[in-house]
């Protein structure tokens, strides 16, 4: 068997892994565990999908979800000859904005970040721990979705604190930037020239955000120093009114543990709906808060787009992504409606069937959808990384 990269992408809400040939970034397994439902629901899709037998997975830990994966590749894939692992890490804190090779020194300083992404940080570490007991020698890398983001103009990145704030770090990241990243990798296939003016990017999911792009850069996103800012998600708030923390801490009585847990894992879709954190199930009850939930997104998502329209003097396309941005049209089409007067029209044929272009022809405004390929960025890394120190 060929050296493969293994590709480990830990979300909020699932678990995504595949291997690619490190030659030439074939697919050869493709994995997925939602934990978004009562039972985590599992898929596996590639040529080598059939070898790893039954894979189902249980409970809802991606900690214990790696390691079954671990067991898996090593009973089913004897012959496996991996030629590193590559991560996604949510928050890069300070450093460099590259793949780095991960060591001790390298974990200790990412967890020092694992508080501005709470659902993803520690348990993308503890992966990192898991595969480093079964392959000890195997090399890791860590790619960041803060790294998209790094050359965002200054003014972008700035908070109005004090200047030794922002010069211990208190400043905007930005996140999602994988994700980001291969769609600016493919706008020039679906926007031809075009593919270099004023673009933004609506991926929602369980953890939504937008991203303002020229000329294929980051210029502006709605996520900040933590993974909380911007879009109501699926469990977290999204853009808050500082002294809305402070009335918490002095007068609810809440602890700084109680705001955390209220503000990462209790509000959002989940704490405005009272039903789920899921959009599917939202976009299915009957229930008139799970209605109003979807609304607040709506309604932001559409304030969002409008600021990052402004921050590029304009729009030329937007591009839906994510778990709920490619694979809910009611959802595309109740912000493109309301995003009219930006010259957003939409072809709902091809909105209900998903296509890739979605707006009608000659519009001001083109709308693509796009289903973001993680595992391939992180795999790419890796085969370009040095991986003697990275």
């Amino acid at each position: 068997m060929s050296d493969d990269i293994l590709a480990l992408n830990v979300g909020s809400s699932s678990l995504r892994f595949a291997l690619f040939d490190a030659a030439d970034l074939a697919l050869r397994l493709r994995g997925h565990v939602d934990f978004g439902h009562a039972v985590a629901r599992t898929s596996l899709s590639g040529p080598l999908a059939g070898q790893l037998g039954d894979f189902v997975v249980a409970g809802q830990d991606a900690g214990e979800a790696v390691e079954h994966l671990i067991d898996s590749l090593h009973s089913g894939l004897p012959q496996l000859s991996l030629r590193c692992a590559s991560h996604r890490i949510v928050h890069g804190g300070d450093l460099e904005p590259r793949p780095h090779r991960i060591d001790a020194g390298l974990i200790e300083r990412l967890q020092r970040w694992a508080p501005m992404a709470l659902l993803h940080q520690s348990v993308a570490l503890q992966a990192v721990s898991r595969l480093a007991q079964r392959w000890p020698d195997l090399p890791q890398v860590a790619c960041f979705d803060t790294t998209f983001h790094a050359d965002q103009p200054e003014l972008a990145r700035c908070y109005a604190l004090p200047r030794q704030y922002t010069e211990a770090g208190i400043r905007r990241y930005g996140f999602h930037g994988l994700a980001c990243e291969f769609i600016a990798d493919a706008l020039p296939r679906l926007a031809g020239p075009a593919a270099d003016g004023r673009v933004v990017v609506v991926h929602l999911g369980s953890g939504s955000s937008l991203c303002a792009l020229q000329q294929r850069r980051s210029i502006a996103s709605s996520m900040g120093f933590s993974v909380l800012d911007g879009l109501p998600m699926g469990t977290r708030c999204g853009s808050l009114d500082p002294g809305v923390v402070l009335h918490l801490l002095s007068t609810c009585n809440l602890s700084v543990k109680d705001v955390e847990d209220l503000l990462y894992r209790r509000s959002g879709l989940l704490g405005v709906s009272g039903v789920s954190a899921d959009m599917r199930v939202l976009e299915a009850s009957t229930d008139p808060h799970a209605r109003q939930a979807l609304d607040l997104l709506v309604y932001r998502a559409v304030a969002e787009i409008g600021a990052m329209a402004a921050r590029l003097q304009g729009l030329d396309a937007i591009v839906f992504s994510g778990g709920a941005g490619a694979g809910s049209p009611s959802l595309r089409a109740r912000i493109a409606e309301r995003c009219h007067w930006l010259g957003v029209e939409l072809d709902a044929a091809a909105n209900q069937r998903g296509d890739e272009c979605i707006s009608l022809t000659g519009t001001r405004v083109a709308v693509y959808v796009v289903h973001v390929d993680e595992e391939l960025m992180l795999a790419r890394a890796a085969q370009g990384a040095d991986l003697a120190g990275c």
